[in-house]
């Protein structure tokens, strides 16, 4: 596995970025044609309304933050941050734009990228589930290593990547923003896919709110789970573990004993739960 970076989010992108030679900023005029969109840019999609305000403001002013880039061979360059203005630039009619160029490892660049849409709030739930995935399969990391990387905690991460097991029309309507980050997270607690898409059906024909979606998620869990009584202590305890595990848990009595379930949806989940109960386990004498 590739060294460590430090925490990210927090430090802006200068902080992430190496030092030029001599220095300071060197900054070069780079043939549009000659810039091209990353692999590893977390963003699939650009709204054209944010690049025809960008077009207007270049008409206007010219590009002010240059674009970061790195070398690629044969006089080429890829674009580290600043895709909306390259593609703006190219809407203005321009034919160089002012470029950074950085020699910087796929890692880091990836999570510069990253940062920089996390940062500008750019990228959709969808999208920064999708890049926290590719980070992790492409770099072999561990949701905790990428916890570290980015200054996210894991649980953020495990319940954000939870949303690609999402059926695809729920996955499709909140990238579309047909619903919110908060309507699938309710979504999601309801057991079976079918039923996640009645419930979506539902969510966009009523046009319920986040809270009300949470209630019908209820409503189901308790048709699922009428029969199961739990008490307070039992509640208390398999909602520690909840937070805890940032996964579903369950806790059913049986006299003096009982089953604890742990549901996880990924290698990863499996793996945390493993470290969680070498870590915290033994039996007590």
């Amino acid at each position: 596995m590739q060294e460590k970076l430090k925490r990210g989010l927090g430090r802006g992108l200068d902080a992430l970025l190496p030092p030029s030679e001599g220095g300071g900023k060197k900054i070069v005029e780079v043939e549009t044609a000659k810039l091209k969109v990353s692999k590893n840019q977390p963003r699939s999609v650009i709204k054209e309304e944010k690049i025809d305000e960008l077009v207007t403001s270049i008409k206007e002013h010219g590009i002010l933050q240059p674009i970061i880039a790195r070398p690629v061979g044969e006089g080429f360059y890829e674009i580290i941050a600043g895709e909306r203005r390259w593609r703006a630039a190219q809407k203005a009619g321009l034919h160089t734009v002012p470029v950074i160029v950085k020699d910087i490892e796929d890692l880091k660049m990836f999570e510069i990228a990253l940062v920089e849409n996390i940062q500008r709030e750019d990228l959709n739930p969808i999208e920064l589930a999708k890049a926290y995935k590719a980070l992790i399969d492409q770099f072999d990391l561990t949701q905790e290593e990428l916890s570290a990387k980015i200054g996210k905690d894991r649980a953020t991460i495990a319940n954000t990547i939870r949303l690609l097991s999402l059926p695809p029309s729920v996955q499709k309507a909140l990238y579309e923003d047909l619903i919110t980050f908060g309507h699938a997270k309710a979504i999601l607690s309801i057991k079976g896919k079918e039923n996640q898409e009645r419930a979506l059906l539902e969510v966009i024909k009523k046009g319920l709110s986040v809270r009300e979606t949470e209630k019908l998620s209820v409503a189901k869990e308790k048709k699922i789970e009428k029969s199961r009584k739990i008490d307070p202590d039992t509640q208390a305890a398999e909602n520690e573990m909840k937070k805890k595990l940032g996964l579903k848990v369950s806790i059913n009595r049986k006299g003096k004993g009982g089953v604890v379930k742990i549901f996880f949806s990924s290698e990863d989940d499996l793996n945390h739960i493993w470290e969680w109960i070498c870590r915290f386990g033994g039996r007590r004498q």
